[in-house]
């Protein structure tokens, strides 16, 4: 009776920890060695790595989008600018042709189409000639306004479509732990978080790229909408030379294409 009842006790406590090991084993083997988010990005499933490769290459676009249009709108506010002090200061609509040049700049198509007009027009500058200069310079400031709005569609449509993108990750990825929950026979905790974390990364990455395409979309539409209001600026100044009577009669030497 002595010996009896320690070794009962013995092969109970035997009982309860062999299990316990046998089973942290099992949940190390299952666990990833990286929980970084490099590490969890190479452990993800397939469909979760394709949609994190693609939300990246869409952040790459949105900051490689805003750093062209950046540089692409200061170069031609700041030409536009300098073309509208020259129109500010008076003068002739043929000085304001020779100022232009060979320039191709949104303003100097602004001039060189309302010259155009003024040839095609033959000097008579009644009351239809003005209608008609009005209408040549709503249609250049559509095309400036089209060609400078080039790529933000792009950024909108990636602010609008990744949080989804990333969400249909996660939800993939959630239902690959759940599967794997079923297959392992354990709700323990260790071996789900791995899987749950690496679904959840798919959404973050989703965050990434929605919030700065969102940002810099709705500052490009600002600065694109300054950028437009020189432009009609600039075809307020043409029309007023027209009223004016400073446009010459003479044909001019050169004429908008």
């Amino acid at each position: 009776m002595t010996l009896r009842r320690p070794i009962l006790a013995l092969i109970g406590a035997l009982v309860v920890v062999a299990p316990q090991a046998a089973f942290a084993q099992i949940s190390s083997a299952l666990l990833p060695r990286n929980l970084s988010p490099w590490g969890m990005f190479l452990n993800a499933d397939i469909v979760v790595k394709a949609v994190m490769v693609g939300l990246a290459f869409a952040s790459l676009v949105t900051w490689t989008v805003w750093l062209a249009k950046t540089i692409e709108l200061q170069r031609e506010t700041r030409r536009a600018r300098r073309r509208l002090r020259t129109i500010e200061l008076g003068g002739t609509l043929r000085d304001a042709v020779r100022s232009c040049g060979s320039d191709t700049d949104a303003v100097a198509q602004l001039i060189l189409s309302t010259a155009r007009e003024s040839e095609l027009s033959g000097g008579a500058f009644d009351e239809d000639f003005k209608e008609r200069v009005a209408l040549r310079l709503e249609r250049v400031e559509a095309a400036m306004q089209r060609q400078i709005s080039r790529g933000t569609g792009v950024l909108a449509t990636i602010g609008a479509t990744a949080p989804f993108v990333g969400l249909f990750g996660t939800v993939w990825g959630i239902m690959n732990s759940f599967i794997g929950i079923s297959e392992s026979h354990t709700t323990n905790l260790a071996v789900v978080a791995p899987g749950i974390a690496e679904a959840l990364l798919a959404t973050a990455m989703g965050l990434v790229a929605a919030i700065p395409a969102v940002v810099i979309y709705n500052h490009l539409v600002r600065v694109i909408g300054g950028y437009r209001a020189l432009l009609t600026d600039a075809s307020a100044q043409l029309l007023l030379m027209i009223s004016r009577g400073r446009a010459e009669r003479a044909p001019l030497t050169r004429a908008a294409e």
